[in-house]
């Protein structure tokens, strides 16, 4: 909400939430004229663009296919929706409604590198030829057994989506292009955690922690190791290795955190690669989308339908390899 105020002729018109009463809060902190009670009466709203959706990933594909269908433009918060199946839904509802724009909110790791990323894997080819790669995202924030069964832990609420699994692809499929093929294992060693709301335990549906191997068009091979049961996991990162060099992204919750490391072939050991200030993102996606929406060019790191539904469709081929102990062709 800050960001979208800070902006020229923006205007937040109606909110609706889950509870009436955060709702009514929500209204009164920002001054925000209309209160609704089910989101429906905000999609009908004549006077609303823009519909900005902020629940947890089960809403995402039924809210987005109405607002399009209302003639709104979408923001969408965190993942695209639960599965394969709904960001199909929406990519054919956005198909149907061109002159709509969708787009669905990039996460803040390797938002700060992320220019300097694509001209070092680009245009200088720093690495040359990509042959393997390696992404370690792992943290302990499942680690104690009582912790409670959240939405991100509940099937329901989440869907397909874990740990920071979807965050990393959308990532990679920027800086690396798409993954053709998935052979995955994935563990859920706490099988009950409690509820939040009710306290009782209740079963575990989603994984902590996945591991892939990805196959890429050109024949990289990627290991992709995530979970949440590390007690002392090192930072996130990325390590792509080619024909000509080794690139190490380190990542952080602070884009401005973030450091590149890389040596060409030849060079005895790891150097520093500076991030340009004038090349350094941060985090300016309410302006992004708006201008977007205005049909303003720009440079902006929201990925659209497509790249969304190429994300999903490895989550989904993740899935079914863990499921069969095969490994999958990625299916858009």
């Amino acid at each position: 909400m800050p960001g979208l105020a800070a902006l020229d002729d923006v205007e937040v018109v109606a909110v609706c939430n889950r509870h009436s009463m955060s709702a009514r809060q929500f209204a009164e902190e920002f001054n925000v004229p209309k209160v609704a009670y089910d989101w429906h009466e905000i999609v009908g709203m004549d006077d609303v663009d823009i519909i900005w959706i902020g629940t947890t990933p089960y809403m995402h594909c039924e809210i987005t296919v109405a607002a399009l269908t209302a003639g709104k433009h979408v923001f969408c918060q965190s993942r695209m929706c639960m599965n394969l199946d709904e960001a199909r839904q929406i990519a054919a509802a956005a198909a149907a409604h061109p002159d709509r724009v969708v787009r669905f909110c990039p996460p803040p790791m390797g938002m700060g590198g992320d220019r300097t990323m694509k001209r070092l894997l680009g245009a200088e080819r720093f690495v040359g030829e990509v042959r393997q790669l390696t992404l370690t995202s792992v943290n302990g924030v499942l680690l104690d057994p009582q912790t409670p069964l959240g939405w991100r832990l509940q099937k329901e609420q989440s869907g397909q989506n874990v740990l920071t699994l979807g965050i990393y692809l959308e990532v990679l499929d920027r800086w690396l292009g798409p993954i053709s093929r998935v052979t995955a294992l994935n563990r859920i060693w706490t099988r009950e955690r409690p509820h939040p709301e009710t306290g009782v335990m209740t079963p575990v549906e989603i994984p902590e922690s996945v591991n892939v191997l990805a196959e890429y068009p050109n024949g990289a091979i990627g290991v992709l190791l995530f979970n949440g049961v590390s007690s002392h996991g090192p930072s996130d990162h990325l390590a792509i290795h080619g024909t000509e060099g080794t690139l190490v992204y380190d990542f952080n919750v602070d884009e401005n955190l973030e450091q590149i490391e890389g040596a060409k072939r030849g060079e005895e050991s790891m150097s520093p690669i500076a991030i340009p200030e004038t090349e350094r993102r941060t985090w300016t996606v309410e302006a992004d989308f708006i201008r977007a929406v205005r049909g303003i060019p720009g440079d902006d790191i929201l990925p659209d339908v497509a790249a969304g539904l190429r994300y999903m469709a490895v989550i989904d081929a993740i899935y079914r390899s863990a499921g069969t102990g095969r490994s999958v062709d990625v299916v858009v």
